[in-house]
């Protein structure tokens, strides 16, 4: 009897240490297994297996703990030519490009260029992530392994093998807690073919549906997975909602044009049953080029700065995304020109190491404050609150969300704007106010206002966050954890 018991409980145990963040009690966010709000905080590492070196990854890590990301989106079958190009080490991830047979050798001893193979590489990012606190969101192969689309491929990964590479991986990293799955890879579910595929339609699901059920019979159905989806206005919630495995909604609203309205997107994805989380896994990158492809770039079209990476994730979160992914542009591919050509810069480089701390990378953190510094999961989209001087495009729209028990609400200004706020649906007879600087994390108290709601303008040039709290509710200045 005691062995049975002992047993169970470590059964419970594994199962429950492969489930470090769900999804909430209300479907709409995550959180962590003893019920802690857990606020996606990502960064966009795509190469980092197949192009840092141990140092160069343990800076990379360490620097983004330092600045509060607690999701690093790493690639296992790497987007740059991952399968023929080697990493850094002169290791590939295959033998023969057959994805039923990784490329490992006995031990892993870094010493030893025979020992220390591909797997081990990306077996000490992860887990020295661990060891920062930091979640690794793993995507076992970049969508040009599946689709009939753009990449350099080559297209390895079928329904015939998606399940049991999937479960290699799965298994190969089976002693990590800190992994997060990601399918996908920048590609669409279901889609019409490019090149010479160019005329059919494919549907892959089948191929991405092998791959879910690969890792979740080596982890069990509590294993997170959730899909990184193409550009634009795609959605996981488009083509395999419903699917049981699909833990989290993701869209991509991308770095194409700065005209992008996607608050709506996660109200979008938010009306659909049954009710999911959602983000937005790739918003605009700082310092990518506005919509580099048609050929016609030029500095007047500009670059993606910081204010543009802060209206476009703060409006996203507002609306009640879980949380989202930042990215910049020259860290996604560790851009560093001894070693690989730069991809779509437009005309500055700078170097992944110095682009580490670009000024929109440095103040996410104080985001994630300010949503945790009030009650989180009662966190509710309300654009009502704006009754007067809103805008509808990028440049002007103000996002709204307030606490669905009236106890707070959160107003984003994209910048310094006259607004008319309605507060009517807030509890307390006086209401406290704060302007919230998104650049600083810092916040100024605006005063203690009685009646429903007034005129308002933030105090400066730039992007604000307006706070307003029941009064009687005593809470902390915004931004402020315990």
């Amino acid at each position: 009897m005691n062995r049975i018991i002992l047993v169970l409980t470590a059964w419970l145990f594994w199962h429950q240490g492969h489930a470090q963040i769900r999804v909430s009690d209300n479907h709409r966010f995550l959180s962590t297994a003893n019920g802690e709000p857990f606020f996606w905080l990502g960064d966009t590492d795509w190469e980092m297996a197949h192009r840092l070196n141990r140092d160069e990854a343990a800076t990379l890590i360490h620097t983004r703990a330092q600045q509060g990301f607690n999701v690093l989106q790493v690639v296992a079958l790497a987007e740059f030519n991952g399968i023929r190009e080697p990493n850094r080490y002169g290791d590939w991830p295959l033998n023969n490009e057959d994805p039923t047979q990784l490329a490992v050798t006995p031990g892993s001893d870094p010493a030893d260029a025979y020992a220390y193979d591909y797997w081990d590489h990306l077996d000490y990012i992860i887990d020295l992530a661990e060891k920062e606190g930091i979640y690794i969101g793993l995507l076992p192969t970049w969508g040009d392994k599946v689709a009939h689309l753009w990449g350099d491929g080559p297209i390895v990964l079928r329904e015939s093998n998606a399940e049991a590479y999937a479960g290699f991986v799965a298994r190969r990293f089976q002693h990590h807690k800190n992994i997060l799955w990601i399918l996908g890879g920048d590609r669409p579910a279901v889609y019409e073919g490019s090149g010479a595929a160019a005329g059919k339609k494919f549907d892959d699901r089948i191929i991405w549906r092998a791959m879910a059920s690969g890792i979740e019979r080596v982890l069990g159905a509590d294993a997170f997975i959730t899909y990184h989806p193409a550009g634009g206005s795609y959605s996981t919630s488009q083509f395999i909602h419903e699917d049981q495995w699909l833990d989290m909604n993701a869209f991509q609203s991308g770095h194409g044009s700065r005209e992008v309205d996607a608050w709506n997107w996660v109200v979008r994805d938010h009306a659909l049953k049954p009710l999911k989380p959602t983000l937005d896994m790739e918003p605009c990158y700082e310092d990518h080029p506005v919509n580099p492809w048609d050929g016609k770039w030029t500095r007047q079209r500009g670059y993606f700065h910081a204010h543009d990476v802060r209206a476009r994730i703060y409006r996203t979160v507002f609306a009640g995304g879980a949380g989202v992914t930042y990215g910049h542009h020259q860290v996604w591919q560790f851009l560093n020109t001894i070693y690989h050509e730069p991809v779509n810069i437009g005309d500055t480089t700078i170097g992944w190491e110095v682009a580490l701390h670009a000024e929109a990378a440095t103040q996410l953190k104080y985001l994630r404050n300010l949503v945790l510094s009030r009650p989180y999961f009662s966190r509710v989209f309300d654009p009502s609150m704006v009754s007067a001087g809103n805008g509808q495009t990028y440049v002007d729209y103000l996002a709204a969300m307030r606490d669905e028990n009236g106890s707070y609400a959160m107003i984003y200004f994209p910048r310094n704007q006259p607004a008319t706020i309605d507060w009517k649906k807030l509890t307390g007879s006086k209401k406290t106010l704060w302007w919230y600087d998104p650049r600083t994390g810092t916040a100024s108290r605006a005063g203690t206002f009685g009646g429903k709601g007034m005129k308002l303008t933030p105090p400066s040039a730039g992007d604000w966050v307006l706070v307003i709290d029941d009064a009687g509710k005593n809470y902390p200045a915004p931004g402020t954890l315990h």
